[in-house]
């Protein structure tokens, strides 16, 4: 059964930082994509960033330059560095799964986790 687990979420203030941690079981995260998502209350989930099989990174134009998203294989584990936070930052950030090579160019996802919730203060 695949599971991805978010953590780290949590209330901070404007300024702050937070690092989000995506915990995959279940698979072989060597050989998948991995994507954070947000979705704010009342909008649309949006894609935050994504990480391919082979690290290669992309990132939404609204966190380009606060936020850092990379994986650790070992520990089956994919992290994003939220740095700088603001409260239009706040929102469940999801992550989720895709065993495909254009993932991180909007094909869907294979899995998803249940999210996280993330607070920004101002």
């Amino acid at each position: 059964q695949v599971q991805l687990v978010e953590s780290g979420g949590g209330l901070v203030q404007s300024g702050g930082s937070l690092r989000l941690s995506c915990a995959a079981s279940g698979i072989t995260l060597d050989y998948y994509a991995i994507g954070w998502f947000r979705q704010a209350p009342g909008k649309e989930r949006e894609g935050v960033s994504c990480i391919t099989s082979d690290g290669s990174t992309t990132y939404a134009d609204s966190v380009k330059g606060r936020f850092t998203i990379s994986r650790d294989n070992a520990k089956h584990t994919v992290y994003l560095q939220m740095n700088s936070l603001n409260p239009a930052d706040t929102a469940v950030y999801y992550c989720a799964a895709a065993y495909s090579a254009f993932y991180c160019s909007g094909t869907p996802s294979d899995y998803w986790g249940q999210g996280t919730q993330v607070t920004v203060s101002s």
